[in-house]
Parts: structure tokens; sequence; C-alpha cells
């Protein structure tokens, strides 16, 4: 009976370790692939980043695609995470708009995994769902209620902010890759601030948010 629980105890630690090493690889493949591209990172480097012998890494993943496929995966999560406590939070539209995209940035600072995937899904073929529709299509929703609440300005076309949303959260990634931020916070600060521009443009003129 003892031989049989000593096994299954081993079998636990086992199983735990592999977890453990999966989810190390997952974390380094994300800083490569995010700082490099997927061309630019080979099993090798990964193999001597992570600290492990090919062997190992390609017991976990037989290839780098697999690995790719699973820091996407870890990076959209993150985001879904993020996108899905800011909206239950409730409020209006256009404070949740503001909400998500700040939370965005601090998520694009934090986790090399998010940056990895909005890379990834832009440039590896056969990568899967853009990074941008984790998040996106809310803005994109909020804009169109914030408009018909009339928490827009009536000129103001809920479709081309939303664009332009997505270029400006894109921009956060690039310059956080390429190290642009004056300290922790640098680049998150600097996406609230211009943020609160484009929300002058945008927001009736009843909006809380404006100057009087």
């Amino acid at each position: 009976m003892r031989n049989d629980l000593d096994g299954s105890d081993s079998a636990v630690v086992k199983q735990e370790r592999g977890v453990r090493t999966r989810n190390h690889l997952i974390s380094v493949a994300a800083a490569e692939f995010d700082r490099n591209g997927y061309d630019g990172t080979s099993l090798s480097r990964l193999s001597r980043s992570a600290g492990i012998s090919i062997g190992a890494l390609t017991f976990h993943f037989a290839a780098k695609g697999e690995l790719a496929s699973a820091v996407e995966d870890s990076g959209r999560a993150a985001t879904r995470r993020v996108v899905e406590g800011v909206t239950a939070r409730g409020g209006p539209a256009l404070d949740t708009v503001s909400a998500l995209v700040l939370a965005l940035g601090r998520l694009i600072e934090t986790d090399a995994a998010v940056r990895a995937a909005a890379r990834l899904t832009q440039e590896r073929v056969g990568a899967g769902p853009d990074w941008c529709g984790c998040w996106l299509p809310e803005v994109k929703e909020l804009l169109e209620r914030a408009a018909e609440q009339g928490q827009l300005d009536p000129e103001v076309d809920p479709c081309p902010v939303a664009l332009l949303t997505a270029h400006l959260v894109g921009g956060v990634v690039t310059r956080v890759r390429r190290g642009r931020g004056e300290g922790p916070g640098a680049v998150a600060g600097e996406l609230r601030e211009l943020w609160r521009l484009i929300r002058r443009g945008i927001a009736a003129r009843t909006d809380p948010e404006l100057p009087k």
C-alpha cells in the first residue's frame, strides 16, 4: 500500500515539475519573441535563455511554432482577463473605454507575453487570432454605445476613434519593446496624457472629464 502511495506522490511531483518547466519556457520565450520576433528566435537560443537542454525543451514543445502558439495563448488570456475585469465594472461607456485603454497600457508595460502576442500574431505565418481582437471589438462597441448615449461629440464617428485607439495601443507596444520609457510606468503615463487629449477631442461638451 505504501509503495502505491509513494508512486502516486512521485507522479504528482513530476507533474508539478513539468508544469513549472512549461511555464518557465513560455515566460522565457515570451521575452525572446517580444525582443527578436519569430524569425529572429531559434530553439537553440530559447534553450540557452531558459537554461535547459534542447531535448528538455522539445519534450514540452516539439517545434518553435508550438511554443509561439503557447505564448500567444498566454498573452491573449492575460489581455482578456483585463478586458473582462474592466468591462464588468459597468458605468458610462466612455469612462469604460478610458479605463480599458489605460489598463491595457499598464498590462503591456508589465507582461512580455502580451507584447509577444501582439507581435507574433502579426508576423508569424499560421499564428492564431490577431491580438487586437482580444480587446478592440469591446472598444468599438463601447464607443458606439457612448455615441448613442450622447457621451461623444455629435460630429464624432466612433469607427475612426476605435481605429485611432488601435494605433495608440500598438504604439505603446512598440515603445515599451524599444525601451523608450524613462523608468517603470513611464510609457503608461504617456498613454494617459495622450488619451486625455483624445478624450477632449471626442467627448460631448457635457463630459465631466473636460475642463470647465
